[in-house]
């Protein structure tokens, strides 16, 4: 968390849209931090989504489309690594943010999955709030074995492999 991918999304995205694209953005309806309708970064950037409530849902996109974004992807189901290959297939450019490991620092929903058949991947970093290293933990602050909290700074903050492994 914090390290830019949303960001990242939707300056990629609208970029797209710059180069006058067809862009559907998809985001889980279970994400509604900042906004339903919409996915918005940690700096309030935000980019018009369409929220759904599993990844064979964004299949039934317009016609035409030719760059589709898919924002918090850890929380879509299994099946996502399929659908990403099946608009791939169809020459569909797919942009898809997400992390990568929990809370407990373990593989995450379909994001590994996602990202072992990926053409490129970035992975970005925030900074450690302990030592200012490259952070990609995400601690846990609040008490709570339920592997999706929504949250924010009050509930997660991020930490490099040592801090992470410190626990306190």
């Amino acid at each position: 968390m914090f390290s830019g991918k949303t960001e990242e999304l939707i300056r990629r995205l609208k970029r797209a849209e710059i180069a006058k694209l067809n862009v559907e953005i998809f985001k889980p309806t279970t994400d509604t931090r900042y906004d339903e309708t919409a996915v918005v970064s940690h700096n309030y950037n935000s980019i018009a989504a369409t929220p759904v409530d599993n990844s064979a849902a964004i299949l039934l996109l317009r016609p035409g489309t030719q760059v589709v974004g898919i924002d918090e992807a850890q929380f879509f189901d299994e099946g996502l690594p399929e659908v990403c290959n099946t608009l791939a297939n169809k020459g569909i450019r797919v942009i898809v943010a997400g992390l990568d490991m929990d809370f407990a620092g373990k593989p995450f929903g379909p994001v590994p999955a996602v990202m072992a058949i990926a053409e490129m991947v970035t992975k970005v970093h925030a900074v450690c709030v302990k030592c200012g290293n490259p952070a990609m933990y995400s601690y846990r602050r609040v008490a709570s074995e339920t592997r999706i909290l929504l949250g924010e700074k009050e509930s997660y903050e991020p930490r490099c492999r040592v801090c992470f492994n410190k626990k306190d």
